[in-house]
């Protein structure tokens, strides 16, 4: 038995697998988000690892027999600071976090984000964790003093489960890593400000990942003997690729999650010239992941459908009941507090409708969302060089009609891949793989083809889109 376990920003999940990959059982519970203000956003880490016990707990009552094996991922960015003894001295900051935008900015300016783009391969956001490190370091620098640690979710529950204090290069990679030697770069952390805060950053996992047995405190917390196996990563974006199989360069996957993550497996980790996105180490010796993660997906869905007073099970009707263009309704989904990421970082860029009228419809405001969400997808694969294959897995891709509109969009078939809780099959593959261990775990996809008669429109729409997003970013810089 093993027990995969996917700490997401809004619910934790854990799955109990078989020998044969198959699921058996799953139980989930949401975690909050806060907001106190200031375009902060954060969590309770005691309340996240809380969650961690109480859907383990669940899946292993529900076990035949004990699991040989507890598989982490989850949530990438933000700043997860402990002491050391584990304990949490402060809240999180989330990766939706915007606390850090002014450093971004000025890291934009005095060419600290070129800097970091050359030497790391990806480009600064405000809820990257080595913004929000600086941050805190003007803003909070006797909580850094007390802390011993700034970790990801994942990294912090793993220590809380088994004392350990590792992160794997996933996690480890943006934005202090080399990813050519896969360990942290002092000239970074030099133009970073953060030099001495180095001591922070934990010992990184570059063969494999973070593997270690269940401390007495962590089998209290799960109700699993003492000495079970936990390992911690890849994070959530690299273990749903590996639970899609997409693992070879060209390939590409894209996440209709809370984020909208589009990534592409590549063999080449030399920066590319669009200033965005995201070079995350893998697992697989000589395969990086050219991720760019748009900040919101589904949550901006979830946002509109609420404030129509719809449901996600209106979303098929809703989205037949207006046609290709949505009536003229138009929209860039920014939706994020802290901005956008991929393909381009904006601090300061937001979400809007246009071409709203006394007809306009609640179908219309939904299909021009997701239209627009679809528009974000093409753009962010467009920027990361998307070979030939792309799959699709997360919670939107459910919806059959809004995957059919992911496929006409982008003008490409799409394999919709079925494994229902990819993150958390990926995160048991992984560390299956690590240990040696080759399990021939099936991964059931199907194709999506793309509307021959709707190919023209979206290639004018499209271009249509990426003229009003540099319109707008225009309108954002001043």
């Amino acid at each position: 038995m093993y027990i995969g376990v996917d700490i997401g920003t809004s619910v934790t999940k854990a799955v109990g697998y078989d020998e044969s990959g198959a699921e058996l059982c799953v139980h989930g519970v949401p975690t909050e988000l806060l907001y106190p203000g200031d375009g902060r956003v954060e969590q309770d880490i005691d309340a996240v690892v809380d969650s961690v016990a109480e859907v383990v707990r669940a899946v292993v009552g529900q076990l035949p027999s004990a699991p040989a094996l507890v598989a982490l991922t989850g949530q990438g960015d933000g700043c997860w600071l402990h002491d050391d003894d584990g304990a949490p001295v402060r809240p999180a900051a989330s990766w939706l976090d915007g606390r850090a935008a002014d450093v971004v900015r000025r890291w934009d300016r005095d060419g600290t984000a070129d800097l970091i783009l050359e030497r790391n391969g990806g480009m600064v956001f405000p809820g990257a964790s080595g913004a929000i490190l600086a941050a805190l370091d003007r803003q909070e620098p006797d909580v850094l003093d007390r802390a011993t640690t700034a970790t990801h979710c994942v990294g912090m529950v793993f220590r809380r489960l088994t004392g350990e204090r590792l992160v794997d290069v996933s996690d480890a990679s943006y934005p202090f890593l080399n990813p050519h030697r896969r360990e942290y770069d002092d000239e970074i952390l030099r133009a970073c400000g953060l030099a001495h805060r180095a001591d922070l950053l934990p010992p990184v996992v570059t063969s494999g990942g973070p593997a270690a047995p269940l401390s007495g405190e962590g089998a209290a917390l799960l109700g699993l003997p003492a000495g079970t196996m936990v390992s911690a990563g890849p994070y959530d974006l690299l273990a749903s690729a590996r639970g899609s199989g997409v693992v070879d360069p060209g390939d590409g996957l894209l996440i209709i999650g809370t984020t909208l993550a589009c990534q592409v497996v590549t063999a080449d980790p030399s920066p590319i010239p669009h200033r965005a996105g995201l070079l995350l180490g893998m697992w697989n010796e000589g395969r990086w992941m050219r991720a760019m993660p748009a900040m919101v997906g589904t949550a901006s869905l979830g946002w509109l459908l609420d404030i129509t007073g719809s449901s996600v099970a209106e979303l098929t009707d809703l989205l037949d009941g207006s046609p290709p263009g949505a009536r003229g309704v138009r929209v860039l989904p920014y939706w994020s507090e802290s901005g956008e990421r991929a393909p381009f970082v904006e601090a300061s860029a937001r979400g809007r409708f246009d071409g709203l009228h006394l007809s306009t419809s609640r179908a219309d405001l939904v299909r021009g969302l997701c239209e627009g969400l679809a528009f974000a997808a093409r753009h962010c694969f467009d920027a990361a060089g998307l070979g030939d294959r792309l799959a699709v897995c997360g919670g939107g891709a459910q919806s059959a009609t809004w995957t059919q509109l992911f496929a006409d969009v982008l003008g490409r078939p799409l394999e919709v891949v079925d494994v229902p809780q990819a993150g958390a099959y990926g995160a048991v593959l992984s560390a299956l793989e690590s240990r040696g261990e080759t399990p021939d775990w099936p991964i059931p996809r199907r194709t999506v083809e793309p509307a021959a008669a709707h190919r023209q429109h979206y290639d004018d729409a499209f271009g249509d889109y990426l003229d009003r997003v540099d319109h707008a970013r225009a309108h954002w810089s001043r």
